[in-house]
């Protein structure tokens, strides 16, 4: 891996069985992500997209090829060493935020820390400064509920970076948030990006989350068909909605 890469994929591929017939999920994938960097995957459903980030995040294992993070292939980890950079060295996000309903927004951020038995004092200070990076200082106290879908969205980013993981992976984050709160999180990961050299690896079909992208790739039938071009991110930044006529040809 080059000095700034954190993420490499080589020829991952991942098959499930249908019955007797094995289906290939994951087809000879190929990779990098640099430090820092917002890196999109879009596709259709069903074209590989969420079992690349499984494999990844370390939630499923390859069958062939290598999956690299911070310089350590995932290949050569145990069960348990798995679990260990599940914990620390990858944060997620998921399109239905996955907060715990009966904690509160600080209680949730402290979750991962409490976990990676951090000292609790420690977790106590780090999850109010990580709700402050996320503009909720005064939300701390506040259960789930009686939050809106950007802000629970916003907890669910300060509580992937509890454990100050170098890669967060977001599944459809925007998916349930309406244009603005969508356009106000990829500011917000826009921002944890250029000031904490955070990388992001998103799966989307928002327009909004692709035209943020440093770069984007188009998956389909598990491979990665292309990289997006210029002219296709610069048609997602002028669309500004969840409208992909303004898209042509990223899907396809």
């Amino acid at each position: 891996m080059s000095d700034g890469s954190v993420l490499q994929a080589v020829q991952i591929e991942k098959k499930y069985r249908r019955g007797k017939i094995p289906v290939p999920a994951v087809n000879g994938v190929d990779f990098r992500v640099e430090r820092g960097e917002v890196v999109g995957i879009v596709g259709p459903s069903g074209s590989g997209k969420t079992t690349l980030l499984n494999l990844i995040g370390g939630l499923d294992r390859p069958d062939n090829g290598k999956v690299i993070v911070d310089g350590k292939d995932l290949a050569q980890f145990n069960d348990d060493q798995l679990a260990d950079y599940r914990l620390k060295k990858i944060g997620f996000i998921f399109q239905f935020y996955n907060l715990m309903s009966s904690l509160t927004a600080i209680e949730n951020v402290e979750l991962p820390m409490n976990l990676a038995k951090v000292p609790k004092t420690e977790q106590e200070r780090r999850a109010y400064e990580l709700l402050q990076t996320v503009g909720l200082e005064g939300r701390v106290d506040h259960y789930p509920d009686q939050m809106s879908g950007g802000e629970q969205q916003r907890v669910a980013v300060a509580r992937a970076l509890a454990n100050n993981a170098p890669v967060i992976l977001g599944d459809e984050p925007t998916g349930d948030l309406d244009s603005k709160s969508a356009e106000s999180l990829m500011e917000l990961i826009k921002k944890l990006c250029t000031e904490k050299q955070v990388t992001f690896v998103l799966v989307t079909h928002d327009p909004i989350v692709v035209a943020q992208c440093n770069r984007a790739y188009s998956m389909r039938d598990g491979r990665i068909i292309h990289e997006l071009s210029k002219e296709q991110l610069d048609a997602a930044k002028l669309s500004g909605s969840y409208d992909r006529t303004a898209m042509n040809g990223i899907y396809t």
